[in-house]
């Protein structure tokens, strides 16, 4: 099983406490003289630990007491293969000795001498008490180990005699003897949702986020939503008591009436009850185990067809000295597994319960916001299932191409992004589509859910002055407003910012980064022909006083200034020229300094066009693309060749743009990371035409009126 913690500067894990080497010593570990003892090879079940002092099994996960090689006690999580043949590597879940300082995990008698009361989350995290270091006889702290090296527990009272009810995955409650109380909370990696309660004592389970307790009058079981906090569901299951203990495994709610009452299950779905033998049990998905300790085995009821069928031997169990053997000497995998116990020679063997699980669901999740900054942010978020299985994570951009890729096995995918591609790279500012599929690995069933994933602080896509990678237009009014009009990516401009003091005359140039901050800039070429590079400010508009560097003078001899976008494939943009009295087309490369090179020559004389446009990326190659529409209306378009040069045109409309007497190459305005246009005619309309990534457009969709009042639109 994969789980991992990515550390986000928002927020981190609650509670959570990392143990090093260095850390037990402070606490005085004298015995414990090596660091987290290394992994085993992979081994064949049954085997014989050195040692059992408590087992656990959930989620495909075998967590036991035991010595390391070096003859330490720990807690030992092992990942078990789906036809229980073959056990994994070993995984440690916290040190299961005693401190120089008295300071141990919390044990009870058991035939073995002093038992750790273990309890599986099912995600490979691990549950019980610590405690007792000298002079603190008997206080305690729960304590959820969620790798070899860290656990939660700050938000936890101290108190004597806890022990868990019940935990799936990040949900836990356990109750404690000298507070007289109960407590509910989860683990939560990322986000933080309060969901504590601290409760009167009464029978509890937990399934994901949903509490079950007793409600009021016999056989009355509620659940609880702890993050909606209040009350969703409410079950007659038939108990003729208030129900003593509850364990529910997704449509299966267990209960019985004491250690010797009746006992019995109800089925969510079918909304039907089903008797069942009475005594200690563990419920699986669809049966139950118990032990029989009058004939020293272990007994399996099958009620997953609605009926509990006769139960059935599955394994030689000795009746021992300790009346409830619970994850003493064996425990049941309630997430659609199987069983696992430790014979009388100490060997742990696990037993297929040969009951059809159900099919792979979601129990619970926690499920990042929609957004990534690469500065200083991860995407992270969790998933548990209801059983083992394989599952990938994949992030693609608006073209479909795989930009991140995770795999695992287990019941709790954890997946995470950076934003950068799995090579490293950075990408462009975009929205970007998420997906987690799974396959469960024993039974049947799939799962598939996704998402969008807004990236910032990566790279600028075309005219992208917010950030976002979706094109900004930008205009000038009479008044000296230079306002940036945004869109949501749905093909339209919703909303805007503005500043003021520009004077008449004023060209702007929406531009990329130049200066390696991941902020695009704007050149804006003052009336007296002065050319100035301001410096980019991620979303806010701009006065003629904010920062900025003077390329140069005399840029009034252009009549066009235009950015297609990088055309010399060194991730820089360029600049494209056109002199006014001559038509020659020069080209303005952008360098590391954040200044332009020395102009190049690309066309001699370009006169015979009316428009030329810096249109950014139109065939999803990398690099900056020109359209240009010449004087009898017919349009071309010139593909960037990546040294700075362009490809011959190709007419790509005729009788196109007649009554238009502005176009802009405004990027992406429409979501699908393809290159479109926007244009307004003399009447003051404004129109989109969407790129299809293809260097071709489609049919223009008018998108605004009364654009006639913008003397400049860039």
């Amino acid at each position: 099983m994969s789980r991992r913690v990515r550390a986000r500067s928002s927020a981190t894990r609650r509670g959570r406490i990392a143990l090093t080497l260095l850390g037990l010593a402070a606490l005085g570990a004298g015995s414990l003289t090596t660091a987290v003892p290394a992994a085993a090879d992979t081994i064949t079940l049954p085997f014989k630990p050195n040692g059992l002092w408590g087992i656990d099994y959930a989620g495909g996960v075998l967590t036991t007491v035991e010595r390391a090689p070096n003859g330490d006690p720990y807690v030992t999580n092992r990942p078990v293969s789906a036809d229980g043949t073959t056990a994994g590597d070993r995984d440690t879940r916290g040190y299961a000795g005693t401190f120089a300082n008295g300071a141990h995990v919390q044990q009870v008698p058991c035939d073995a001498g002093a038992c750790v009361p273990l309890r599986s989350a099912g995600n490979g995290d691990v549950g019980y008490f610590f405690g007792n270091a000298e002079g603190e006889e008997g206080k305690e702290k729960a304590q959820i180990w969620t790798s070899r090296n860290s656990y939660h527990s700050a938000a936890e009272p101290v108190v004597t005699g806890g022990r868990f009810v019940d935990i799936t995955g990040r949900y836990y409650v356990y109750n404690a003897a000298s507070t007289g109380k109960q407590y509910v909370d989860a683990v939560q990696p990322y986000l933080v949702h309060d969901v504590r309660l601290t409760r009167s004592v009464t029978a509890a389970s937990v399934w994901g986020q949903r509490l079950y307790t007793p409600g009021s009058g016999n056989g009355t079981v509620t659940g609880y939503d702890l993050e909606q906090r209040r009350t969703v569901e409410t079950l007659a299951t038939g108990a003729p008591c208030t129900v003593k203990e509850l364990q529910v495994v997704g449509r299966w709610v267990y209960w019985n009436c004491g250690a010797t009452g009746p006992a019995g299950v109800y089925d969510r779905t079918a909304k039907r009850a089903i008797t069942v033998p009475s005594g200690p049990a563990l419920v699986g998905d669809g049966y139950l185990v118990r032990h029989d300790r009058t004939a020293g085995k272990l007994m399996l009821t099958d009620f997953h067809t609605g009926t509990a069928e006769t139960a059935r031997e599955i394994a030689d169990l000795p009746a021992g000295n300790t009346a409830d053997q619970r994850r003493q000497t064996w425990s049941v995998d309630k997430f659609g597994g199987d069983i696992a116990y430790a014979d009388a020679d100490g060997s742990v063997h696990v037993v297929q319960s040969g009951v059809p699980s159900q099919p792979l669901a979601v129990i619970e999740s926690e499920v990042a916001d929609g957004h990534v900054d690469v500065k200083d942010l991860w995407w992270n978020s969790t998933w548990q299932l209801n059983k083992p299985a394989r599952w990938t994570f994949t992030v693609k951009d608006a073209q479909g191409r795989t930009v991140h890729t995770e795999t695992g096995t287990g019941t709790a995918p954890e997946a995470g992004w950076n934003g950068k591609s799995d090579a490293g790279a950075l990408l462009y500012n975009a929205a970007y589509s998420w997906t987690l599929t799974a396959t469960a690995t024993e039974g049947t069933g799939t799962y598939s859910t996704g998402g969008i994933i807004g990236l910032s602080g990566g790279l600028q896509g075309h005219h992208d002055q917010g950030g976002y990678s979706y094109g900004e237009l930008v205009t000038l009014n009479s008044s000296g407003g230079l306002t940036l009009h945004y869109t949501k990516g749905k093909g339209t401009f919703d909303w805007k910012q503005s500043a003021s003091g520009w004077p008449a005359g004023t060209v702007a140039v929406p531009f990329g980064d130049l200066t390696g901050d991941r902020c695009a800039e704007m050149l804006i070429r003052m009336p007296n022909g002065e050319l100035r590079r301001y410096t980019g400010r991620c979303g806010v508009s701009y006065t003629p006083s904010n920062s900025r560097l003077t390329l140069g003078t005399g840029w009034n001899q252009y009549d066009v200034l235009t950015a297609p976008g990088d055309v010399t494939k060194d991730g820089r943009p360029d600049l494209i020229a056109r002199n006014a009295s001559t038509g020659a087309v020069y080209l303005y490369k952008g360098t590391s300094t954040g200044k332009l090179a020395a102009r190049v020559k690309l066309y001699d004389n370009w006169k015979t066009y009316k428009k030329i446009v810096g249109a950014g990326d139109l065939n999803g190659d990398g690099i900056g693309d020109l359209v240009a529409q010449d004087k009898a209306n017919n349009l071309y378009r010139y593909f960037g060749k990546g040294d700075g040069t362009f490809a011959p045109r190709v007419k790509i409309a005729t009788g196109w743009g007649a009554s238009y007497n502005a176009v802009v190459g405004i990027g992406d305005i429409t979501g699908d990371g393809k290159a479109d246009l926007v244009a307004r005619d003399t009447a003051g309309n404004l129109f989109r035409q969407a790129g299809y990534g293809n260097g071709t457009f489609a049919a223009r969709v008018k998108i605004g009126t009364g654009w006639q009042s913008y003397k400049g639109i860039f």
